[in-house]
């Protein structure tokens, strides 16, 4: 029957094309002759009773009749394209065009089908995405009560000192008025609050018994070149604002002329799975816990004889998280499903980063926050924005003219096409996939073994140079699904290298489609059936509990997310490893 279709699908096509090549309406319905249809009435409508007034009647819709109408269809209008066009081209009379025609009509019909089978697909996604793109959204922040507050530092409670990196310094913070059920931090046994971009003094140190919970982490950049003016200093350091919610820059500094100018970054949409800037605002440098020890030469000299800094800087106020990704691994060995789930949440957030034309380029496990759900299971979060390529007019192809471009940090893990980039005139770096290859590099911290890309030695591997054949195995324990994505991410060639949304969708059919996966004859239908199957159980999931376990999330922010071009070429991707094993 679906053959049968396809061919009147297709006849019907054909008809259509031989009408506008031919132009005689005389020969519409292909009967290879002149004048009416067989068995109608000259000016009546075939397989219709002719009469006016008269009730339809139809007229040849027995099954030998239409099998003969289709006969004498396929004879007539092969003899017609013989003649016009067949002879022509292969020199052939007769049954070869005929032949030909049913060929074309065949192939036409079919076409058509599998169009129509594909726009239902498409359609059924878009559905299932728009209802799970609201509920995708992030919660609440701590601050959400407080709008028109927290633009002061004196508003601030200052805690003990989280850590410190590169350019800044993180303590823990709360706002005195804060209500109890906001404050989200909790001592999880495991170590103290950590910050994003920080290494951690004191491992080990707890909090006396009775001090306040601190939901909160301030992050003071440290001013060396900025200058002293608000204006100066929120151009500067721009970067550090792109995750900024709505309401962080809207203090007393200018903050709307700010957020209008052309020039600056772009503001990066909320995503479950990256950090979010509650606030920001300059003020002047504190002497704070900790700081003559840790960070004396760029503090401001009224603070330090021999400081290099300005006397004023960038406050950034975030959620505390307990601890960094490396430092979550050094305590934890998550089982190989769990690792998977980590590295998903990865390439979701990296993912949203290259929809909004973001390239995040300083990816490594110090930059990755963690915290955990009530059964103990690891989200995690992308975190100090401070190296990222957030400019409007370039999107993510950056001109690389000189060795003076910024290329990002972490040279460790910069990717291939980054690091061989070599500078000139129309020489342009595409960043679309590199964060994707971060992540690759990161994957072996996850599932237990040392970056390569750290390592020293025989084991030490450089992005510059290094071969996929280089790349040490993953253990065994880990799905080969998964290993050999880990491989797809970390080829050389960007090309050859699957897009962030792909790969995680090749992860969510792997954990959650495997049934899906064993059909022999994998078809659009039922990837679709499947889809809404999925879309039931996570709203049913999302209503038991007051909080989503990390699974519900993370099937929420698949359906959120769904496209059926790229879970298709997931699916292909999956089913031609699985193949080659």
């Amino acid at each position: 029957m679906a053959v049968r279709q396809a061919l009147g699908r297709g006849l019907q096509l054909g008809r259509a094309l031989l009408l506008r090549f031919t132009g005689k309406p005389g020969r519409a319905y292909g009967l290879g002759r002149p004048g009416p249809a067989a068995g109608c009435v000259r000016g009546e409508r075939p397989g219709w009773a002719a009469g006016p007034g008269a009730e339809p009647r139809r007229v040849g819709l027995g099954l030998p009749n239409r099998l003969r109408f289709f006969r004498q269809s396929v004879a007539g209008l092969a003899a017609r394209l013989q003649r016009q066009f067949v002879v022509r081209a292969w020199g052939c009379a007769g049954p070869c065009g005929r032949a030909v025609f049913l060929a074309f009509g065949l192939g036409l019909g079919l076409i058509e089908e599998k169009q129509a089978e594909s726009r239902r697909a498409v359609s059924a996604c878009q559905e299932i995405q728009a209802i799970f793109t609201q509920k995708s959204k992030p919660g609440p922040d701590p601050l959400d009560t407080r709008r028109l507050q927290g633009f002061r530092l004196e508003e601030y409670l200052i805690g003990q000192s989280i850590g410190k990196g590169c350019s800044a310094a993180v303590y823990e913070a709360t706002m005195p008025t804060l209500p109890q059920n906001l404050e989200v931090t909790k001592s999880t046994g495991l170590l103290p609050g950590r910050g994003p971009g920080t290494s951690a003094p004191g491992e080990g140190q707890e909090r006396a018994p009775g001090a306040p919970a601190f939901p909160l982490a301030i992050k003071m950049m440290w001013n060396i070149s900025a200058g002293s003016s608000s204006e100066a200093i929120l151009n500067t350091m721009s970067q550090e604002l792109v995750p900024a919610s709505r309401v962080a820059l809207a203090g007393e500094y200018g903050a709307v002329t700010y957020r209008k100018s052309k020039r600056g970054p772009k503001q990066l949409a909320p995503h479950p799975n990256i950090i979010r800037v509650l606030r920001a605002f300059t003020s002047s440098v504190p002497l704070l816990p900790g700081a003559l020890v840790d960070y004396p030469d760029v503090l401001p000299s009224r603070l330090h004889p021999e400081g290099l800094g300005h006397g004023r800087t960038l406050f950034l106020v975030m959620k505390n998280y307990p601890c960094t990704l490396r430092q979550y691994l050094c305590v934890n060995t998550p089982s190989p499903r769990l690792a998977a789930m980590m590295l998903l949440q990865l390439l979701e957030g990296v993912d949203h980063l290259v929809q909004q034309g973001i390239a995040h380029r300083d990816l490594k496990s110090d930059n990755i926050l963690v915290e955990l759900d009530p059964d103990g299971c690891p989200w995690l979060v992308i975190a100090d924005f401070g190296c990222c390529l957030a400019d409007e007019s370039i999107g993510l192809q950056l001109p690389f003219s000189s060795w003076y471009v910024d290329r990002g940090g972490n040279g460790c893990l910069m990717a291939p096409e980054v690091s061989t980039a070599r500078p000139g005139p129309r020489a342009v770096i595409d960043y679309s996939k590199a964060d994707a290859w971060a992540v690759g590099a990161i994957a072996y911290e996850i599932f237990g073994l040392v970056n390569p890309f750290y390592g020293q030695g025989k084991a030490h591997l450089e992005s510059r140079s290094y071969r996929e054949a280089q790349l040490p195995a993953l253990p065994e324990s880990v799905p080969p699904d998964v290993r050999q994505l880990v491989r797809a991410l970390l080829q050389r060639e960007a090309s050859k290298r699957p897009s962030a949304r792909v790969a995680a969708n090749v992860l969510h059919l792997s954990l959650w489609g495997e049934h899906i996966l064993a059909l022999k004859n994998l078809k659009l239908d039922k990837m679709v059936g499947w889809l809404l199957q999925q879309s039931a159980a996570t709203l049913l999931a999302s209503r038991l509990t007051e909080k989503c376990c990390v699974e519900t999330k993370m099937k929420m922010l698949f359906l959120a997310n769904l496209e059926c071009e790229t879970l298709c070429q997931a699916a292909l991707l999956l089913c031609s490893w699985r193949a080659a094993l």
